[in-house]
């Protein structure tokens, strides 16, 4: 029984190692300017952890074997254990945690808290339940104002986040439920949710950051590649979860300009 249980623990082990090896349990091609660091900090990781747990599965294993009932009723001893070797190994895995969040730190927070360029495209995202919407600012490079007793997701993207057409500022506002960036181009974002929590995530931007009810959160990334990409919502935000996805369009500049030229001259 104990060969068996050693058998099975290491097929596991090396069988699930295999597929990460083989990069088949792996990330959604990158298309923004910080998934090639993201990506680095994810491979380190992986390995280090993956080190870790073949030897703490293959020593498991080995245990397992060694420990095995032998048929002998022998009197259990009690054993404290080994002070120095809990210290050690306790010390050692708080280097590697701490060592780990360091090193990826700079990067997370390079999006968060770092300014974002001149010249970057504010875009505002908003989620309710179940439903992304993408504002642009038009060609004032400024947002209007919005109110929560105008909100009316029945009447169209731009009731739904209640904006108040008699704001000036508002005029030229291009609200949609498709986001559409230019490409090479930093996009300066403003995140809200208006009933619980949600969380936009664009896996092959390596983009994630919660929407908070209350809270303007502003991020910035840079696509880098043209094409269509997934939005899905990381957080459970209700029956609906499953169901509130969009897409990201990456175009060239021109395609960009000409597209919110057009949704400008729609409301006209």
């Amino acid at each position: 029984m104990g060969l068996a249980l050693l058998a099975v623990i290491w097929l596991i082990t090396f069988v699930s190692t295999y597929f990460f090896i083989a990069k088949t349990w792996w990330l959604p091609l990158g298309a923004s300017a910080a998934a090639a660091g993201i990506d680095r900090q994810f491979t380190v990781t992986y390995i280090l952890m993956g080190i870790v747990f073949v030897l703490a599965q293959g020593s498991l294993g080995l245990f397992v074997w060694q420990y095995r009932d032998h048929g002998s009723a022998r009197k259990a001893e009690y054993s404290h254990g080994n002070t120095k070797m809990e210290v050690v190994w306790t010390v050692l895995t708080a280097i590697l945690f701490v060592g780990l969040n360091l090193m990826g730190s700079p990067i997370w927070a390079a999006e968060r808290f770092k300014p974002a360029d001149d010249g970057a495209l504010p875009v505002e995202v908003t989620g309710m339940q179940f439903a992304w919407y993408f504002r642009y600012a038009g060609p004032d490079g400024k947002f209007g104002l919005t109110s929560p007793k105008l909100m009316d997701p029945s009447a169209g993207s731009e009731a739904a986040i209640g904006l108040d057409t008699s704001d000036p500022m508002a005029k030229d506002d291009v609200v949609t439920g498709t986001m559409v960036l230019p490409v090479n181009r930093q996009v300066d974002l403003t995140l809200r949710a208006v009933d619980v929590i949600h969380s936009f995530f664009v896996p092959n931007m390596r983009f994630k950051q919660d929407a908070v009810p209350g809270l303007a959160i502003h991020m910035h990334f840079t696509p880098t590649q043209i094409g269509d990409y997934e939005i899905a919502c990381a957080e459970l935000c209700g029956l609906g979860h499953y169901k509130m996805h969009g897409m990201l369009k990456v175009v060239s500049p021109e395609d960009f300009d000409k597209w919110l030229a057009a949704r400008e001259a729609e409301k006209q």
